[in-house]
C-alpha cells in the first residue's frame, strides 16, 4: 500500500541533492535573483506553484556536461555554483535537488523520490534504472507532486497525489495515478495520454541519488551521452531542442518544428534557452547540427 512519511527523506548527506544549504537567506536570496522572483515568501501552494512556474521558465533543462564528457556533481556547492552561479541549466538531479533545498529554506514540508522514465516507452518495455528525481510537498495534510526537471513535458505546476482526475494546466493535463507500490504520472499530449514516469513511494537515501545521477550522466546507454537536449517552459510556449531540432508548442496549440545549423543551435541556446554558450562546446553542437532526429 502507497503510504506519505510525515517526515522528510531520512538518511539526509551533506553530499546528495537534497544538502542543506546555509545560511538560508544568503541562499534564498541568490537564488530568487536567478529566477527572478520577488513575491511572498511563504509554505503555501501559492508560493510553491509561483516558484515553481518562475523556475521552470527561468533555468532551461539541459545536460551538456554529460554530452561533452565533462562529468556533472549534484552535490550542493556543485549544484549552486552551476545552476546559480554560471546561469547555466541542468537536469533532474541538479533542478530538483536546488528546489528541494529551496522549499526547505523556506519552511515547506518537502522530501524528494526516484522514479523510473516511461517517456516515449511502450507500456510493455522493459523496466529502466530509477533516473529521475521529483519532490514531493505536503501542505495541510495533502500531497503534491513538484517536478522543475523533465525537459520538455515537465509539469508547469504542483500536482494533487491524492485525485486520480485530470488536473489541466495552460500546457498540458496531467494525472498521478497509484500503482500498488508506486505512482504513475502521465500527461495527455495529442489527445493521448503518454506515461512520464513511475515513481517510488519512499523516500530514497542519498547514494541512490548518486546511482542514478551517475547512470545517467556516464553510462553508455544514457542518451544524454549522445544526444544535445534543451528545454525551457514559460507561460507562453514549451520550447524544447533535440540535436539540431528545435520545437516550440504555444499555448493556443500551435507547433513549430525548425531544423537547425550549428551556428543557429549555438543562437538558440543563448536566445531561447538562456544559456551562456562555452566555446568547447562547439564540437558537440557540430555533431548535433548533422544527426538525424528520429521520433
Amino acid at each position: 500500500m502507497l503510504h506519505h512519511p510525515a517526515t522528510s527523506s531520512a538518511d539526509p548527506d551533506e553530499s546528495g541533492p537534497d544538502a542543506p544549504d546555509s545560511p538560508a537567506p544568503a541562499f534564498l536570496a541568490r537564488y530568487f535573483s536567478r529566477i527572478g522572483y520577488d513575491g511572498p515568501v511563504a509554505p503555501t501552494l501559492d508560493v510553491l506553484a509561483a516558484l515553481q512556474a518562475a523556475h521552470i521558465a527561468a533555468i532551461p533543462f539541459e545536460a551538456i556536461d554529460a554530452l561533452t564528457g565533462a562529468g556533472i556533481e549534484i552535490d550542493a556547492d556543485a549544484v549552486d555554483a552551476k545552476l546559480i552561479g554560471q546561469r547555466r541549466g541542468g537536469y533532474c538531479f541538479e533542478q530538483n535537488g536546488l528546489f528541494l533545498r529551496v522549499l526547505r529554506a523556506i519552511g515547506f514540508d518537502a522530501d524528494g523520490l526516484l522514479g523510473r522514465v516511461r517517456w516515449m516507452l511502450p507500456d510493455d518495455a522493459p523496466a529502466t534504472p530509477r533516473t529521475h528525481m521529483v519532490v514531493r510537498v505536503r501542505l495541510d495534510g495533502r500531497f503534491w507532486l513538484v517536478d522543475v526537471g523533465f525537459g520538455a513535458a515537465v509539469p508547469p505546476r504542483p500536482l494533487a497525489m491524492d485525485s486520480v482526475e485530470a488536473q489541466p494546466t495552460q500546457h498540458e493535463s496531467y494525472r498521478v495515478t497509484p500503482q500498488g507500490e508506486a505512482w504513475q504520472v502521465a500527461a495527455r499530449i495529442e489527445e493521448e495520454w503518454r506515461t512520464l514516469y513511475l515513481l517510488d513511494d519512499v523516500p530514497p537515501p542519498a547514494i541512490d541519488y548518486e546511482i542514478g545521477n551517475w547512470y545517467t550522466s556516464a553510462h553508455p546507454g544514457s542518451h544524454f551521452r549522445h544526444q544535445l537536449i534543451a528545454a525551457r517552459t514559460t507561460s507562453e510556449a514549451r520550447y524544447g531542442l533535440r540535436d539540431n531540432r528545435l520545437t516550440t508548442r504555444l499555448v493556443d496549440g500551435r507547433i513549430d518544428r525548425r531544423y537547425l545549423t550549428a551556428d543557429e543551435i549555438e543562437r538558440v541556446l543563448a536566445e531561447i534557452f538562456l544559456l551562456p554558450v562555452r566555446p568547447h562546446w562547439r564540437p558537440a553542437i557540430e555533431r548535433a547540427a548533422t544527426a538525424e532526429v528520429v521520433g
